[in-house]
């Protein structure tokens, strides 16, 4: 399942800062980024050309995303992003200002493209001039309950004080979406999408595309590395978990969270396989699997959020573990298999 692209929509009213934070992104060389964009003028395409992390690019001839009525133009997209010559880790599509997310959200996970899956709606909010953007965009709090992360940006251009009633409002708004803090759309891209390991040599390199073209000011108020800082917590078991009590996390997670990931060994007698995870906001997948010759039987999970409370997480992770000295019955796998997608569970039928 991890081997799956990832299909990050991202979205925000004009002026949010949405293509600030695909270009910087793109400007980053951890991964290479496939992007479908709404508008080729916005995005620093010299970026992408120099940092050659982009090997396919595509528009839609209507001008936005959402708007597609056939589905199949999307998914004819995505095959070509995921051909396996072009090596894409993520795929990044960019809503126009008016974008309705909701079908976004359809799209993406409605498609039979069995290379992709989705990476979460990421809703950019501009800090400064959020009350403004509200009034005139009533619609902007329907957006904020669908989203899996907001990134609050611009957060340097107000006050530590507006800053926390801000993020305190979007998370009542929002119903406890993960909040992230960001300015001039910096945003670690571990938070949003795995990235691909790499042997870095330890000897001096020369200073990176990202590092010549950057127009960071460190004096600027609020340089703090406000758009660094994401919380990530590692859980491993032996002891075999409760599943009802897995899923009972992940549906009601802990505040801040917005990705888990990893592999899960259940309690339940007869069941010799482990559980490979992917979640992301609401959005829970599991995916039977057998365990590889000399591979350890155990729990290995990370979370990963913006002011998550890493604590209290890893201690709800360790009441799910199953103590007792009977196996749990069958039946205690339902709540799992609920969040098998049908043609895996049929294949593993």
């Amino acid at each position: 399942m991890d081997r799956r692209i990832p299909v990050l929509v991202v979205a925000g009213f004009l002026g949010a800062g949405k293509t600030t934070l695909l270009n910087r992104l793109l400007r980053r060389r951890e991964a290479r980024i496939g992007v479908v964009v709404n508008d080729f003028g916005a995005v620093n395409i010299d970026a992408m050309l120099v940092a050659g992390q982009v090997d396919a690019m595509v528009s839609l001839g209507n001008g936005c995303v959402c708007c597609a009525v056939d589905v199949t133009e999307l998914d004819d997209m995505f095959a070509r992003l995921t051909e396996p010559r072009h090596g894409i880790d993520v795929i990044v599509v960019e809503a126009s200002g008016l974008a309705e997310p909701r079908n976004l959200i359809r799209m993406v996970v409605g498609s039979d493209n069995p290379r992709i899956r989705y990476g979460g709606l990421v809703e950019v909010v501009d800090a400064e001039h959020f009350d403004d953007c509200r009034a005139r965009h009533p619609e902007l709090a329907k957006h904020l309950r669908l989203a899996d992360l907001i990134v609050l940006n611009k957060a340097d251009r107000v006050g530590p004080e507006r800053l926390d009633e801000l993020r305190a409002e979007l998370i009542e708004i929002a119903a406890g979406v993960p909040v992230h803090p960001a300015a001039h759309g910096r945003i670690d891209p571990a938070l949003l999408f795995d990235l691909p390991d790499k042997d870095e040599s330890p000897v001096a390199q020369q200073l990176s595309f990202d590092e010549l073209l950057d127009d960071h000011d460190h004096d600027e108020p609020g340089h703090h590395h406000l758009h660094d800082g994401y919380d990530s917590v590692s859980f491993t078991s032996a002891t075999d978990l409760d599943p009802r009590s897995l899923v009972g996390f992940l549906e009601d997670p802990p505040a801040g969270l917005f990705r888990a990931k990893g592999t899960a060994a259940f309690g339940v007698r007869g069941e010799n396989r482990k559980f490979l995870l992917h979640m992301v906001g609401r959005h829970v997948v599991f995916e039977p699997a057998p365990w590889s010759r000399g591979e350890t039987r155990e729990t290995c999970l990370v979370l990963i959020g913006s002011g998550l409370d890493t604590a209290a997480a890893t201690a709800r992770l360790r009441a799910t573990a199953h103590t007792a000295a009977e196996p749990l019955d069958e039946q205690a796998l339902l709540p799992v298999w609920r969040h098998v997608p049908r043609e895996i569970g049929d294949r593993s039928a």
